[in-house]
């Protein structure tokens, strides 16, 4: 069925609830681009016209799909970022088979209803998960369950490499870096991503000191990695410099509930523009 998601608006150094849009499925991930705002939900994918910092309307929607044919089953869609001016990727897990990587078009922002391409992870992998993209239109993406991450590439996977973690989720990117959170490690592994290539840069850049990492976001010198354990969440903050390195910033935050599933650093910059 139908969803919702809720929308905030940036006020001083606060969030303030700004509307409720209504989603064609259950909502699971979002992205804002190309002056859109993008929602990845169980079954489809929508797009909705961004005008003057507010959401305005539902212009366009598609139904995702999955390698073989069939749409995704409830839990599998993961993650919808703007990889282009043209296309979306959604990532979809459709365990226990290797998984997809939804090709989205867009006409000027707007999800046109066509049919997505559905790409499957690359033999031997498991699990298209979580991603990061760069400014060239390639991604790499984590193939979690088989303890990969992938290069994408021009619609299609190029490489795959494995980092000696267990788990690898969610990424972020920094410049040419990009972490990974592996969950079952409990560490941030470090890549770079060139050409048609991955490299391992540091299979382990800094471990996870209270639980399996959840989600993970790095801005401005800044790392921040949310974490479950022992019953609780807890937010670890990590400095990087111009060489990817991480060093612990700060004590870790116990935050008061036991599933937090995302973080997102809001930089100096970001603050001045809103």
């Amino acid at each position: 069925g139908s969803g919702s998601v809720a929308v905030f608006r940036r006020d001083g150094d606060a969030l303030k609830f700004d509307q409720v849009i209504q989603t064609t499925s259950a909502p699971v991930s979002v992205d804002f681009g190309n002056d859109h705002l993008y929602v990845a939900g169980a079954t489809t994918v929508d797009s909705f016209v961004l005008r003057e910092n507010s959401v305005e309307w539902l212009d366009g929607t598609t139904d995702l799909a999955v390698a073989g044919g069939g749409s995704p089953a409830a839990g599998e869609t993961s993650q919808v970022g703007v990889i282009s001016a043209e296309q979306l990727l959604v990532t979809i897990k459709t365990d226990p088979t290797p998984g997809t990587v939804d090709v989205v078009a867009l006409n000027r922002g707007r999800v046109t209803g066509a049919a997505p391409t559905a790409v499957s992870a690359p033999p031997g992998s498991l699990a298209p998960f979580g991603f990061a993209t760069f400014p060239d239109g390639t991604a790499l993406i984590t193939l979690a369950h088989s303890n990969q991450d992938g290069l994408f590439r021009d619609g299609a996977f190029t490489a795959a490499v494995e980092a000696g973690q267990a788990a690898s989720c969610w990424m972020t990117r920094v410049g040419r870096y990009v972490f990974v959170a592996n969950t079952a490690s409990r560490t941030l592994s470090r890549l770079i991503g060139t050409g048609n290539n991955i490299f391992v840069d540091a299979q382990i850049a800094a471990q996870v000191p209270t639980g399996s990492p959840a989600d993970i976001d790095a801005d401005s010198g800044v790392l921040g990695v949310i974490d479950h354990g022992a019953g609780e969440s807890h937010l670890s903050m990590f400095s990087y410099n111009a060489f990817g390195e991480l060093v612990p910033a700060g004590a870790t935050i116990t935050v008061g509930v036991s599933n937090a599933n995302g973080v997102a650093i809001l930089s100096p910059r970001d603050r001045e523009a809103n």
